[in-house]
């Protein structure tokens, strides 16, 4: 069973957040996770998503971001979460030193990852993970958030569910198909941007979490295999 411990986390020019490191018993990598814009790094997702990783070999560094930490329900600026994404990208290789490194988050925290990534290469990531990509507003289709993915230049796994109301399906389809070989998509039918489904659906949310985990671990592989290519 993963074990999980406690830690503060120090932002330049910020001040300090909490964060949680899920241990995996022989991790083979440390995925920074960043929670999403309403709720977070305790959030039932966030640690569902953590124990299942740690079963599957992957560590997962979790923490807050400051205006969470405050209490606050609006989301920080993205200058201010990018730093938070830096220091914890540092963290982790500290406390991992010779694991390789995922970033990336649930909707919100995913997408202020890809842009920390987009401005500057986070250092020792090697791929970024999206746990439901924001593409645009609830009822306001537009594709303009994913411009920036086109400065990305590791790989991306993006798990969507085809009931998302923040990504219409066909709008993301077509904006990873222009990212080229470097971008994947796992679709999961019947899901909304919480991976929840219907019970019209066939299966259940406990099926659902596993197939989005399973498809992450199915990614890490492959980007081992090319890094060992």
């Amino acid at each position: 069973m993963a074990g999980t411990r406690e830690l503060k986390l120090g932002i330049e020019r910020v001040g300090t957040v909490s964060a949680l490191l899920t241990e995996a018993a022989k991790p083979r990598a440390c995925f920074v996770f960043a929670h999403g814009a309403g709720a977070g790094m305790r959030h039932s997702f966030m640690e569902q998503v953590a124990a299942g990783l740690a079963d599957r070999g992957v560590t997962t560094l979790r923490f807050n971001f400051p205006y969470m930490e405050q209490g606050s329900r609006r989301p920080d600026a993205p200058g201010i979460a990018h730093a938070a994404i830096r220091a914890a990208v540092a963290e982790a290789s500290r406390l991992c030193p010779n694991l390789p490194l995922i970033a990336g988050g649930k909707s919100f925290g995913g997408r202020m990852t890809s842009q920390a990534q987009a401005k500057a290469p986070l250092p020792g990531v090697r791929g970024i993970a999206f746990f439901g990509f924001p593409l645009h507003l609830d009822g306001k289709p537009s594709a303009e958030r994913a411009d920036h993915l086109a400065g990305v230049e590791v790989p991306m796994l993006f798990l969507q569910g085809t009931r998302d109301k923040l990504a219409d399906i066909s709008l993301l389809k077509t904006a990873i198909e222009r990212l080229g070989a470097k971008a994947m998509l796992h679709v999961v039918e019947g899901a909304d941007h919480s991976f929840l489904v219907l019970k019209k659906s066939g299966r259940s949310n406990a099926e659902t979490m596993e197939d989005i985990l399973d498809a992450f671990a199915t990614w890490l592989d492959r980007l081992e295999i090319a890094q060992a290519e």
